[in-house]
């Protein structure tokens, strides 16, 4: 569970580095408004200053180590911002590097029954073979089913093909699918609800989780909820199955 507990500590680091960086970034417009109002304080005194009124200059001076003293400031703010941006993007990157190499050790295993790896964009091609036995054979509707199926595997790929549109929905972004769809309607109309539903949901995985690649990836997923799967969860798999293995082991 070691390895549970660290990633849990790092998403924690990273979760307060996000709430420091929102609080450095008031600071920091904080500082630049007061030297913006101290700047103005001092163009008003420099004004002044042809008097030759010695509280007058003394103000001028005190005013100018004032604005000095939180351009040093708000350099240093500046200087902390950055680290923590860099910080930020390093442990995030090591958690995605920690989740990929989590979901290629469980590629292969047999997983419990909520927790396992899903190919997020992949075409389920029952539906293909269902549609086809309505007017076929059987090894005719096969082979047909195949040759479908691989061509909507290509258009899923093809960046150029758009059939998914965001709408405003409750002042909320949502993306749809595009009913005036060319391809889309003539599947449905040709081959039914749910060789049409198939396509329908496998775009919505490859626009949710790979919309810039536009193919099948593995992720992590609990299937009792029908979500991702945490590192968490993950993890406590990956464990269980190495206590099992070595209790097998044991009774060799």
């Amino acid at each position: 569970m070691k390895l549970a507990e660290e990633q849990k500590r790092q998403k924690e680091d990273l979760h307060r580095r996000i709430i420091q960086l929102e609080k450095q970034l008031h600071a920091k417009q904080a500082l630049q408004l007061e030297i913006e109002q101290l700047r103005g304080q001092l163009n008003v005194m420099k004004h002044m200053e042809d008097e030759g009124d010695l509280e007058v200059l003394e103000k001028v001076e005190s005013l100018l180590r004032a604005v000095r003293e939180k351009e040093k400031d708000l350099g240093h703010l500046e200087a902390l911002n950055q680290t923590l941006i860099v910080q930020e993007r390093m442990t995030n990157d090591e958690l995605q590097d920690a989740r990929r190499e989590l979901v290629n050790g469980l590629k292969d295993m047999s997983l419990s029954a909520s927790i396992g790896v899903k190919r997020m964009g992949e075409l389920d091609s029952k539906p293909f073979h269902e549609a086809m036995k309505r007017n076929y054979s059987v090894a005719e509707a096969d082979e047909r089913a195949m040759e479908l199926c691989s061509l909507w595997e290509e258009y899923l790929k093809d960046p150029e093909w758009h059939p998914i549109k965001v709408v405003n929905v409750n002042d909320k972004h949502e993306a749809v699918i595009d009913e005036d769809d060319e391809k889309l309607r003539d599947l449905k109309k040709k081959y039914g609800e749910e060789v049409y539903n198939a396509v329908t949901k496998a775009l919505f995985e490859i626009n949710e989780y790979n919309s810039s690649g536009r193919y099948v990836i593995s992720e992590l997923w609990n299937y009792k909820e029908c979500r991702r799967a945490t590192l968490k969860e993950g993890v406590e798999i990956l464990m269980n199955h190495w206590k099992l293995y070595k209790w097998r082991r044991g009774m060799d």
